[in-house]
């Protein structure tokens, strides 16, 4: 469905008074899966087909490779995805499961069942299943095999805090898709927005788990008020159309973009006074000690 330009500027322009002078395109995300993985679709489709004549035998190993290089390419999606997450946080844990290293393996195995069906053997499958293997690491890699920044960080601490950033991505997902079902470009735009507020608290959280008590009513409580909120918006604006109820709903968006603001920059301005007190605690020790700066 086409859809109206909005911004700033255009006639139904925002008048918002939120102070957020962040580009649009700012939190924006490019899908990591791109052709390159999504090509690898095609050679399963086309072996199942070419299987059809080969009598029983050939029809089963056929379905069999084809079923191996479909689910490769099924978890290579997912581990680019995965990756890209662990990639775009200071503090991640390695995917529990590497995804891209058997994508890898599966990938060999189909080819290799695929060379069987033309060339019964063992050499000339393996050797394709291996070539298949290493080319597909070399073109797509491996997984993060190692925690990043988890150093002297509380491991259940750290699962408390990625079990109430799940809950609340959750949240944030039925928001979009609430918005997406009124049809209004603004009503999706300012959903937008107020997303980018709330994955400002939830990155903060996750850089400082002790942010997790004084954050957890904002990622918890209210999103889930504002995930509600926006389904019972879109159920009543997709039937009627009241301006009333748009006027409001975007108001709600609009205070809890400064709640959710205030709220972020608060608990960095913890952050900041925390590390003001380790400096002058060093200073001190080292002035005990006879250390002064030459």
């Amino acid at each position: 469905m086409a859809q109206r330009f909005g911004g700033k500027y255009s006639p139904d322009g925002s008048s918002s008074s939120s102070q957020d002078d962040r580009p649009a395109f700012d939190g924006a995300k490019v899908d990591p899966v791109g052709a390159r993985s999504n090509v690898l679709f095609l050679p399963p489709i086309v072996l199942a087909a070419t299987s059809l004549t080969a009598g029983a035998a050939g029809l089963a190993a056929g379905l069999l490779g084809a079923g191996a290089l479909l689910l490769g390419a099924w978890l290579l999606r997912d581990g680019l995805r995965a990756e890209a997450e662990y990639n775009a946080r200071k503090v991640a844990r390695r995917p529990a499961l590497p995804r891209k290293l058997f994508a890898a393996v599966l990938a060999g195995i189909g080819a290799g069942i695929a060379a069987w069906t033309s060339e019964p053997g063992v050499a000339a499958p393996v050797i394709f299943a291996v070539a298949t293997g290493a080319l597909h690491l070399g073109a797509f890699g491996i997984d993060p095999m190692r925690d990043k920044g988890m150093e002297g960080v509380d491991t259940f601490q750290q699962d408390r805090v990625a079990a109430v950033v799940d809950e609340a991505e959750k949240y944030l997902s039925g928001m979009a898709e609430a918005a997406r079902r009124s049809g209004d470009r603004q009503i999706e735009a300012r959903v937008e927005r107020f997303q980018l507020k709330a994955r400002d608290l939830i990155r903060t959280v996750e850089e400082d788990p002790r942010d997790l008590t004084a954050a957890r009513k904002f990622l918890g409580v209210y999103l889930m008020g504002a995930r509600d909120a926006a389904v019972k918006f879109a159920d009543v604006y997709t039937r009627t159309r009241d301006q009333d109820a748009r006027s409001d709903f975007l108001q709600l968006l609009t205070d809890l973009e400064e709640s959710f603001g205030l709220k972020t920059r608060k608990l960095l301005l913890d952050t900041n006074s925390d590390l003001t007190v380790e400096i002058e605690v060093l200073r001190d020790r080292l002035q005990r000690e006879g250390v002064r700066p030459s």
